[in-house]
């Protein structure tokens, strides 16, 4: 599991962290849970639901979120991982350990979606849509995809001809294609159906 992390200067009034995940359904490639604690007196322009912004404007406001929040912290959950532990159960490991990261630490946590992970050691509330309306996921949103998507400009260099530095691993065409040509690499989730019905024995590389 690799992170990455930030934190300044703690605050009095109460730190509300916002949690959110980028990579739940593709096919390929690690999913990365953010969890960011936004600083009262910084304002960050532009945040929003990272999927409605242009990735130049993510890069924008990622860099202004690293810079001003209180604390932020980035979980990466291997592959191996989500197929051991299916990908709900991975995004809510993801999300209880990027909480965990924060320096300093949340008093709550607001996480986009309808779940929970179990055992939080503080109070959490489960918001769907609310990287759309809460500013604190918005930027966890934001920093969440922002990392995946550099990640998957890497991986595209280490497995060459799958397409990840433009699809980011989701079931595109021009993945599927891929796959029927190529078949699956070691960054390919074995446990989605997609992915399984191309797996052989011997063919990871």
């Amino acid at each position: 599991m690799r992170a990455q992390s930030r934190g300044l200067l703690s605050v009095a009034a109460p730190r509300i962290a916002g949690v959110d995940e980028a990579g739940r359904g593709p096919l390929a490639g690690p999913l990365v849970v953010a969890a960011v604690i936004l600083a009262p007196r910084r304002v960050i322009a532009g945040i929003g639901d990272s999927k409605a912004l242009s990735s130049s404007q993510r890069e924008d406001c990622y860099a202004r979120i690293v810079e001003r929040a209180l604390a932020w912290h980035a979980v990466v959950v291997e592959v191996a991982e989500i197929d051991r532990l299916n990908i709900l159960q991975a995004t809510l490991a993801g999300m209880a350990r990027a909480l965990a990261g924060l320096v300093p630490g949340a008093d709550q946590a607001l996480i986009d979606g309808n779940r929970l992970p179990r055992d939080l050691a503080l109070p959490a509330r489960a918001i769907v849509g609310g990287d759309a309306s809460e500013a604190c996921i918005g930027a966890a949103s934001i920093v969440a995809k922002v990392t995946r998507d550099r990640l998957m400009r890497t991986l595209d260099a280490v497995h060459p001809g799958y397409g990840f530095a433009a699809h980011k691993g989701y079931p595109t065409p021009e993945h599927f294609a891929a796959l029927q040509r190529l078949g699956p690499c070691a960054q390919h989730r074995r446990s989605f159906a997609p992915v399984r019905r191309h797996f052989e024995p011997g063919l990871f590389a």
